[in-house]
């Protein structure tokens, strides 16, 4: 069977050239293509026709197409539907700021997490995806929309962490010289609470931000809509952050969803104070999107506006995430949903 050649590393394609009988810098070269987004070996007119022709018969460059694109009139993001190699879809979203164009990436095809309040992980987990394929959405959103990508976060379908191999291995690829070349400072991966991978990943050192969907501050609410935190409990999840900030010294920002009546009351605001106070934590709230197959209804902006209030009052940063993308299903998992369902 052909190799994934755009999950290789630099290490990894110069053992394969050698194994070609082919020089070392090689590598370089067909590494540079590959993030250039070439789609075919043919395109690497820098490569003898031998080579081009001996490359492809032992590798595959991953390729999405789109499937769907929708463009938002009211603030310009846009939302993909990648059609994978499989046939399988994931979503990208640009989002485009004052200080660059940010990407949100899809890290498995579906999701086996379970959060109540997300349209990814109905239907459960198909599977992960390579860190090619990761790659490949920062790569062609950037190539089709003509926009410079400037930040990536992994915050689309999926479990970043439950896909740990392939993830830390885009994070290499697009964080190379060679390749993309962005920032780790500039990407952002968000996790439900995998305690044992948060640690794993702190052994790494890396420079990225650290995203953790608490959504709740005590087991009773977070159990009710995080399947995850049963294995853990919101205290262990706690420390495990703390630990991680002093291994890192890197500030963790906390996600809460706002669910009209669920974890949005001033009880939940001041536990959340208690549980945080002291670790120089920052709170992004994020107004609830609406999914068709959920109860779940988004707080009124009053118990948002209280809501902040509490936390900046006890000294916790507190910023209210601003929608974007809410006329083309921008919302994680939403199109691909839809697709599906109109299949069926």
């Amino acid at each position: 069977m052909k190799q994934d050649i755009k999950s290789m590393n630099l290490p990894e394609l110069e053992e394969a050239m050698k194994a070609l009988g082919e020089p070392k810098y090689r590598a370089r070269q067909v590494f540079t293509w590959l993030h250039r987004g070439a789609k075919t070996f043919e395109d690497m007119t820098n490569l003898s026709r031998s080579l081009r022709a001996r490359l492809d018969e032992a590798f595959y460059i991953s390729v999405p197409t789109v499937e769907r694109k929708q463009v938002s009139a009211r603030d310009g993001t846009i939302k993909y539907l990648w059609r994978l190699r499989d046939g399988n879809c994931v979503e990208t979203v640009l989002m485009r700021y004052k200080y660059g164009n940010t990407v949100c990436v899809s890290s498995e095809v579906g999701c086996a997490m379970g959060c109540a309040f997300c349209a990814s992980t109905l239907g459960g987990l198909v599977r992960r995806l390579t860190a090619g394929e990761i790659l490949d959405q920062v790569l062609f959103t950037g190539l089709d929309s003509g926009l410079p990508v400037s930040r990536v976060v992994m915050m689309g379908i999926g479990e970043p962490l439950d896909n740990f191999d392939a993830v830390t291995r885009f994070l290499e690829l697009v964080n190379h010289p060679d390749g993309l070349n962005l920032s780790m400072r500039h990407i952002s991966l968000s996790t439900c609470g995998l305690t044992e991978r948060i640690d794993k990943l702190a052994s790494l050192h890396l420079q990225l931000t650290l995203s953790v969907s608490l959504h709740a501050p005590d087991d009773e609410t977070r159990n009710g809509i995080m399947p995850v935190n049963r294995s853990c409990g919101v205290d262990k999840l706690l420390e495990t952050c703390r630990r991680y900030d002093a291994e890192t010294g890197r500030r963790i920002s906390y996600e809460y969803a706002m669910i009209d009546g669920v974890n949005d009351t001033p009880r939940h605001a001041e536990l959340l104070c208690e549980k945080l106070r002291g670790m120089g934590a920052h709170v992004n709230l994020i107004p609830l999107n609406n999914v068709e197959e959920s109860p779940l209804k988004p707080s009124t902006k009053e118990h948002v506006r209280r809501f902040r209030e509490t936390l900046e009052r006890a000294g916790i940063p507190a910023t209210v995430r601003r929608s974007l993308g809410g006329d083309i299903d921008a919302s994680c998992g939403q199109l691909r949903r839809k697709q599906i369902l109109e299949r069926r």
